[in-house]
Order: C-alpha cells, then sequence, then structure tokens
C-alpha cells in the first residue's frame, strides 16, 4: 500500500502578531506535523540555534542555493533574506508527515503558485493598538524600528484576503484552538469569508 503524501500549511502573519508563539504550540501538540526550517541571511538573536531556528548563511551561500533551484520561495522581509528549502519539504511531505511553513505573505504566493494544494493561514493580531504593544513588549528594537514595523506590519494585513484561512490572536488557546481545528479539518469558521472576521478587518484597516 502506497503511503499517503503529507499536506503543507503556510502560515504568515504581520511582525508582531504573535505567530511564533502560536506555531511552536501547534507542534507541540500536533505531534504529526513537521516545521520546515527556514534559511536566512539576518544574523542570530541571542536565543536561536543554527539549524535548530534557521539554517543562517551569507548572501553569497543564499545567491547560489537561489541559482541552483533549491528554494521553494524566497523573499526579501526587513532587511534580510528568507528561504524555504525545496528539497526538505518534499521530503517531509513524502514521508506522509505534515509540513508547517512559516514565512510571510510574499512566501505565501510563491508556494501557491507551485503548490496550489497546500493550505494557507494568516494570523491577525486583535487590534493596532495591542499590535504595537506586543512590538514594544520585545524590548529588542528602538521607536524608529518599531515605527517602521507597524507601518510595514499593516501593509502585510492588507494581503489577508489571498489566504484560505484567518485567525486573530486575541486570546492565545483561543487562536491555538483554531489552528488545531484547520489542521485536523475542521477549520469553517476561520474560512477568510467567514462574516464574524469582518469587523476585525474593519477595525485593522479602516
Amino acid at each position: 500500500m502506497t503511503k499517503q503524501k503529507g499536506k503543507l500549511f503556510v502560515i504568515a502573519a504581520p511582525s508582531g502578531a504573535g505567530k511564533t508563539s502560536l506555531v511552536r504550540a501547534l507542534l507541540e501538540r500536533k505531534p504529526d506535523l513537521q516545521f520546515s526550517i527556514s534559511y536566512t541571511t539576518r544574523n542570530p538573536r541571542p536565543n536561536e540555534k543554527h539549524s535548530h531556528d534557521y539554517f543562517f548563511v551569507n548572501n553569497e551561500v543564499f545567491d547560489r542555493m537561489i541559482a541552483e533551484g533549491k528554494f521553494l520561495e524566497h523573499a526579501k522581509v526587513f532587511d534580510n533574506r528568507y528561504g524555504t528549502s525545496k528539497e526538505q519539504v518534499e521530503s517531509i511531505l513524502d514521508s506522509g508527515d505534515h509540513v508547517i511553513l512559516e514565512i510571510d505573505w510574499q512566501g505565501a504566493q510563491q508556494i501557491r503558485r507551485s503548490l496550489p494544494e497546500c493550505r494557507t493561514i494568516f494570523i491577525l493580531p486583535p487590534s493596532r493598538a495591542e499590535l504595537e504593544r506586543r512590538l514594544r513588549g520585545r524590548g529588542t528594537d528602538n521607536d524608529e524600528v518599531i515605527a517602521r514595523r507597524l507601518r510595514d506590519s499593516v501593509s502585510d494585513m492588507t494581503h489577508w484576503n489571498e489566504f484560505d484561512y484567518v485567525v486573530v490572536n486575541d486570546a492565545f488557546e483561543h487562536a491555538l484552538a483554531a489552528l488545531v481545528d484547520i489542521v485536523e479539518g475542521r477549520g469553517d469558521r476561520s474560512k477568510r469569508e467567514h462574516p464574524d472576521l469582518a469587523p476585525t478587518i474593519r477595525m485593522l484597516l479602516g
């Protein structure tokens, strides 16, 4: 009997929406999910490890990987470059496990073109005020960088309607439960056309 191929779930969000924390919790909750480790040209943060959080490479290596067609998608975000290994994702899917990609909306567009069967999820903050609070709460950026991240985050949020599902991270456990439902095939309430989403979208982008 041929083993059934795994499913690919693509999760994107504006900076500060809480995507990384949600993805980590989702992976703990769902052991049949595997995380695809991205390549990046940015410097590692103090708590990050090479080949665990990211594959940290220089621009020369990144350019060579592009030329050799090794990326499923790649994009530039906040002056740094990020890419997803085609070989890594295909290997996991072929093994029958599901894959989570944590990328930006630009990368999600590329993935949809090459793998249209993927399921895409966009994480939103409950409000702009909460988004700013979370960005400031990191304690890693100055006011100028935070202002830029806020502007870019609002721009990123305009792409919400390109995704299959939209999850508002208002309460962490509630948002996590919505992600679990999506992965398990019960995500109707998180579909982008669901009417409950409209007021939040108007508040964030109006």
